[in-house]
């Protein structure tokens, strides 16, 4: 059987690319790394994804892409970084070099740090992935890295055998949806939730208000027959569903459901749950 770095590596030079020069040696190369070339104009510029355990010594810049962002302390950002590992939580860095006709600054090095990704296994699911903590650099954004990073995720995670990936958010199920991710139930992440809690007890993070109440109320007995009522009229049929699509893909069947959620996270604020079979 093909091992997983000969299968990346042609997953590379099938689509023309390889990997960056000055991401290339022992670190930067192997089954981790997936690389290709972009030209803005008649500048090109390389990139590409590699483990942030592959790259220690990004592991600051990472740690301030994502706290500029989110906040959270600098021990607390670099503690979570550091768990990267092939056997998961994996966090993969989207890279990029310019060509020859542009020199990188003393600033960028290099290599610039463009974006970041984690990835974490499902519970019960041993084909799918957990995505999360997906950011651009503020610079850089606007201009597709963001779409270059989620194609480039899902082709490392589809190299490595996996077929469905998993995500949520608060308001960018837009972006997602044109990605081609649908919406989805809520999904164990193995990275914060520990594999005996039962998917009952997930979906209770995951009910509208007030629908846990209306199912654990017992309701009262009447003492005396109801008195008879006339049958309910039929209610009218729902207005057909609005279809739209994205780049020839199926986004969404319902105006109103990337709007609308019945999901809540911890906080209790209304959240996306979304996949994509890739």
């Amino acid at each position: 059987m093909e091992s997983v770095q000969n299968q990346a590596l042609r997953l590379v030079t099938s689509s023309g690319c390889f990997l960056p020069r000055c991401c290339a040696g022992t670190k930067g190369t192997g089954a981790g790394s997936s690389g290709q070339v972009r030209r803005m104009g008649s500048v090109s510029e390389e990139l590409t994804l590699v483990p942030l355990h592959q790259r220690p010594e990004l592991l600051e810049a990472c740690a301030k892409l994502l706290g500029e962002e989110w906040g959270k302390s600098r021990a607390s950002r670099l503690h979570t970084l550091q768990r990267s590992s092939d056997a998961f939580p994996t966090c993969l860095l989207l890279l990029r070099s310019r060509g020859p006709a542009e020199a990188p600054t003393a600033q960028e090095g290099p290599c610039q740090l463009v974006g970041h990704v984690r990835l974490s296994r499902v519970a019960s699911r041993p084909h799918d992935l957990f995505v999360e903590s997906v950011v651009v650099a503020r610079a850089l954004r606007g201009q597709g890295y963001g779409r270059r990073l989620m194609e480039a995720t899902e082709q490392w995670a589809r190299a490595r055998g996996f077929g469905c990936l998993h995500l949520t958010t608060h308001d960018k199920q837009h972006f997602y949806a044109h990605l081609g991710f649908v919406l989805g139930e809520p999904v164990q992440s193995v990275a914060f939730l520990s594999p005996a809690i039962p998917a009952k007890v997930l979906r209770l993070f995951s009910t509208p208000p007030g629908a846990a109440t209306a199912v654990t109320t017992r309701p009262r007995v009447a003492s005396t027959p109801p008195p008879h009522l006339p049958p309910p009229a039929i209610p009218p049929p729902p207005p057909l569903p609005t279809v739209v699509w994205a780049r020839g893909v199926l986004a969404e069947s319902s105006g109103q459901k990337l709007l609308e959620t019945p999901h809540r996270d911890a906080k209790g604020l209304p959240i996306f749950w979304m996949k994509k079979d890739i």
